[in-house]
């Protein structure tokens, strides 16, 4: 077949910076992840996980005896949903700037693929991985020193 009687491609099929799809139609992925937060946070609401036993328990825990970086998330997320912030930190002090990333993540996911754009992963050097690495390990055993009581899981 001679190409000359092809139809041209349209300038957002040859540019992949500008994908053919935007508004509600694009959408759907980041508000299904974001459903998905939406509906930890409600299950999480709903059943206490301050009972014990209602969740399991730790792994970590469980093997250990020491808390993890983690131990404390869904407590700390069950009492945000209550309302109360302080009671939050006190169970896990890394869940507020997490449930705070994650809203902020979907929200720019979201407005990405509003405007037909895709969604921007960060890039992580290794100075900060390790750097981040270095901090859950201090924090991990911090938390679980006489020192760092006040970082224990409530």
């Amino acid at each position: 077949m001679d190409s000359t009687h092809l139809a041209p491609e349209s300038a957002a099929q040859q540019d992949p910076a500008h994908p053919a799809r935007s508004g509600w139609r694009s959408v759907g992925v980041p508000l299904l992840v974001g459903g998905v937060g939406i509906g930890i946070g409600v299950l999480l609401h709903v059943r206490d996980p301050h009972v014990e036993g209602s969740y399991g328990v730790c792994p970590v825990y469980a093997l250990t005896g020491w808390w993890c970086p983690g131990c404390g998330g869904m407590r700390a997320i069950h009492n945000l949903t209550d309302g109360q912030v302080l009671d939050s930190l006190h169970s896990n002090l890394l869940a507020i700037p997490l449930v705070l990333a994650f809203v902020l993540w979907i929200a720019d996911w979201s407005l990405r693929a509003w405007r037909g754009r895709r969604m921007r992963l960060p890039s992580i050097g290794s100075v900060t991985m390790w750097t981040f690495f270095a901090f859950l390990a201090v924090y991990t055993v911090l938390r679980n020193t006489p020192w760092g009581t006040w970082l224990a899981p409530v």
